[in-house]
């Protein structure tokens, strides 16, 4: 009989446990890259720490034209990655790349985000870490944070969430978080999440979440199915949710937008279509026309005001 430590106990989309507890990733290696000044773009970034315990740090991102003395202070994405919750980095190439294309278009600062993810630290780190970073982008809005960056360049009046998949999920959290406790003196203007996870696209993905989460309230747990109390609640203005024909996340993206419309929330909700992709295509190659359809509505989105 085979020992118990490598007998598999259960097998997840992401990742497989052995009846000794041990979680073992299909992908638990994720390629990450240096900040850097950005010729092609024109996009200056850097690293910080937020906090040390727990683990959290960001990607800072910045344009050029932020150093001419006459430009005004600018719109800032707080941006929350993907990755199942378990996999990638937001210093990864995909994320990087993202989001030195959108501060190079869009005028804005961004910061990425990199939260703990599963099995090292379980969910609700993701949650937890990621309302830390925001907080933490809001100490500088007195202009005197430990960020110079922040502190000479961000227009907290024009502040943003944003996320991908599962940090649409994630993002979501934060702009409710921020309708029922506050982000003082900061405005949340817009979410946008691109191709969100919120459960329900079959039993085994519910599963996977609620096997990272052992905190959770089951399937009806509010960051699975926010209820209209909850969406009535979502600290903004503006949504913007994108939805791909192929992507197995669409139905319950549909189904997410048709719930805020009818939650009593006094904002708008927007929807963006892309046909014949799948869920994320547009990391594969940002300069494809569809990709770059994306891009320019999520740049318009914020740089519309």
């Amino acid at each position: 009989m085979a020992s118990s430590d490598s007998e598999i106990a259960k097998e997840f989309r992401f990742f497989r446990v052995y009846k000794d507890g041990r979680v073992e990733l299909f992908e638990p290696y994720c390629e990450q890259i240096p900040p850097s000044d950005d010729p092609t773009t024109g996009v200056r970034s850097k690293d910080v720490v937020i906090s040390s315990e727990p683990p959290v740090s960001a990607r800072i991102f910045i344009p050029y034209e932020a150093q001419n003395p006459n430009q005004n202070k600018l719109p800032l994405l707080f941006y929350v990655r993907g990755g199942g919750f378990c996999t990638q980095s937001a210093f990864g190439p995909r994320y990087h790349n993202f989001c030195s294309v959108f501060s190079a278009q869009a005028n804005a600062i961004v910061v990425s985000v990199e939260y703990g993810n599963f099995p090292d630290r379980p969910i609700p780190a993701c949650y937890e870490d990621s309302w830390a970073a925001l907080n933490w982008v809001a100490s500088h809005v007195s202009g005197n944070g430990p960020e110079p960056w922040l502190n000479d360049h961000a227009d907290f009046g024009k502040v943003f969430i944003g996320g991908a998949s599962a940090g649409g999920n994630i993002a979501y959290t934060l702009a409710f978080r921020v309708g029922s406790i506050g982000l003082p003196c900061v405005k949340l203007v817009g979410v946008i999440m691109v191709h969100p996870f919120f459960g329900g696209t079959s039993p085994e993905e519910d599963a996977t979440w609620l096997y990272m989460c052992p905190t959770n309230a089951g399937l009806q747990d509010p960051r699975l199915k926010p209820p209209a109390e909850d969406l009535a609640r979502l600290g903004c203005e503006r949504v913007l949710i994108f939805v791909a024909e192929k992507d197995f996340l669409k139905p319950v993206a549909m189904n997410y937008y048709e719930d805020l419309k009818k939650s009593g929330w006094k904002g708008t909700v927007e929807l963006f279509e892309t046909h014949g992709e799948g869920h994320s295509f547009y990391f594969d190659n940002l300069k494809c026309e569809k990709a770059v359809e994306l891009i320019n509505k999520f740049v318009s989105f914020i740089t519309q005001l």
